[in-house]
């Protein structure tokens, strides 16, 4: 199979040419350390706060200043909610979040847990959306920071960022919000909506991976977690990945500057293959929400498969899919999230998350329905429970004749 089909963009996302051309002469040419102060190390510098510039400018901030430099999105999750439990701990000990959060999320609060932290996690809907009056009901007077993901990785459901950026402010409570998934697909104003914190990555708007940045609000009273340096503001210590950093700046803009028509696009491959695969093959189920979702988000549970089975097969046509978080693969547990959405484990187990991306066109969804179609009826002939229940419908298909 010479021909890669690639549908697993939530995962990660290839390297742009146009960002790859901006970032290549950091490699060898202008290598100098942005910490420096001699002339190779100054232009380095300056190359880092242009593109700081560019990506405050893109999400809304007030200032450069607010954006850090990070690894990744995991290491800017890290960095919102342990430094702002450990810097504000004389105030409060309380954190809301939910329980469908990114596991940098979860097993952060999960490790403040244990060090005596308290922590709520909020109960989703059937479509992996938070009730908001659960969200306010929750809040104490011990409560320091909600964190809540602005777009689902796994079934793509979009919160009601405006109003939990909202609620927070009310109450006086800083918001932070992981928008990893989001970046790059949905248009983001920090100002606007509220927001004290913002984590993304690089890697998922065809940029570079290893690179990742959070929007820190002028005034959030926060910790660094990394000892070392000064750099970034004395945020975050190491030396700054300048390559990287250009890179993503580049790849944010040129997001940005395409959002509306690489929506576009995306939403008619997603409802094009939802359509089709929904009528096509029996025993489907849709998850996440039907409208407030990514553009090139589809996840669906197909009973009586496993899915990391299908996954397999898939893969020797050339089609790269996913069951949920690249983060998580490997786990014997179905995914916490369409657990937490209410799916039974036989049909967490089979659910297979497409996401689509800027290569993707029809054909290549024709081709993918074509598998799809072909290799889930392979794994369902080898189930006795689809053989059983195809059993009993034939049984009454011939009563049904016979009366």
């Amino acid at each position: 199979m010479s021909k890669v089909y690639y549908f697993d963009h939530a995962a990660t996302t290839k390297v742009r040419e146009e960002v790859m051309c901006e970032m290549i002469p950091y490699f060898n040419l202008s290598y100098g350390n942005p910490s420096s102060i001699y002339t190779i190390g100054r232009d380095n510098r300056k190359a880092v706060e242009k593109s700081r510039a560019k990506i405050a400018r893109i999400i809304g901030a007030k200032s450069p200043k607010e954006i850090c430099f990070t690894s990744c999105g995991s290491e800017s999750d890290n960095l919102a909610i342990k430094g702002v439990a450990y810097a504000n701990r004389e105030k409060g000990n309380h954190i809301i979040t939910t329980k469908i959060e990114h596991p940098a999320v979860l097993h952060t609060c999960q490790h403040l847990e244990k060090d005596g932290f308290e922590v709520t996690y909020l109960n989703v809907d059937k479509e992996g959306k938070i009730n908001l009056q659960d969200l306010e009901n929750s809040i104490t007077e011990n409560t320091i920071l909600i964190s809540v993901m602005f777009a689902n990785n796994e079934i793509g459901t979009i919160q009601d960022i405006n109003e939990i950026g909202k609620i927070a402010k009310k109450h006086k409570i800083y918001f932070h919000t992981d928008a990893v998934q989001a970046m790059g697909n949905i248009k983001i104003n920090v100002e606007d909506m509220k927001i004290d914190m913002l984590s993304m990555s690089a890697h998922k708007f065809y940029g570079p991976k290893g690179m990742g940045a959070i929007y820190i609000k002028e005034g959030v009273k926060i910790d660094k977690i990394q000892d070392g340096g000064h750099q970034e503001l004395d945020r975050r210590a190491g030396t700054e990945n300048v390559p990287g950093i250009v890179g993503m700046a580049r790849a944010l803009e040129l997001a940005n500057k395409e959002i509306e028509e690489y929506n576009k696009n995306l939403k008619e491959l997603r409802d094009y293959y939802i359509l089709e695969v929904t009528k096509k093959i029996s025993y489907t189920k849709l998850n996440g929400h039907k409208t407030d979702r990514l553009p090139g988000n589809a996840n669906i549970s197909f009973k009586y498969i496993d899915a990391e089975a299908l996954i397999l097969y898939l893969d020797k046509f050339g089609i790269c899919a996913s069951s949920g978080s690249a983060c998580s693969s490997g786990l014997s547990e179905p995914s916490h999230v369409l657990t937490a959405i209410g799916l039974e484990k036989d049909d967490a187990y089979g659910s297979l998350r497409i996401t689509f991306g800027r290569e993707n066109t029809k054909e290549d969804v024709d081709y993918l329905i074509e598998c799809l179609i072909k290799n889930i009826n392979k794994l369902r002939g080898k189930s006795r429970e689809y053989k059983e229940i195809i059993s009993k419908t034939d049984d009454l298909k011939i009563q049904i004749t016979k009366a």
